[in-house]
Order: structure tokens, then sequence, then C-alpha cells
């Protein structure tokens, strides 16, 4: 966590707000004294119709292939 002063908020809040999005926690100080902290927001969970949707667009699985395929992989005597 690193510490910036309200005057390099205010000349470099751009900066400061690009640090924070890319997952740095900041401390905001006054006059030495920590009174804030700026942090990114949590990414936003998945809906069910958004993991839905992803599911819908996958290929269609073939059992039978992946069988033959984990034969050649894998020793049978396992």
């Amino acid at each position: 966590m690193s510490d910036v002063s309200i005057r390099e908020l205010r000349n470099q809040g751009g900066e400061v707000v690009d640090r924070a999005a890319r997952g740095e926690e900041i401390t905001i100080t006054r006059a030495g004294r920590p009174v804030a902290t700026l942090r990114p927001v949590a990414p936003a969970a998945l809906t069910a119709e958004v993991l839905l949707a992803r599911w819908s667009t996958l290929p269609a699985g073939d059992p039978e292939a992946l069988r033959r395929d984990l034969d050649v992989v894998l020793d049978a005597t396992l």
C-alpha cells in the first residue's frame, strides 16, 4: 500500500485512480495522517444468465473420443 497526499491526488488524480484500477491500494493523507483509502472495485460476479450463455456456446463433447485420447496418454494398468 502506498501513500498519496491530498495535493498529489488533486494534481495527479487520473494517474492515482489508474493505479488503484490496476489493483493498488492507496492511502490518502492530509498533513501526513491517513484520512481515506482508495482501492479497486471488486469485479462483478457472474450471473447465472451469463454462465448459461457461455455454456451454450461451448462445442459438444464426444465422450468416446475423450476416452480414446485418454487411453493413448494414460497407462491402462493404473
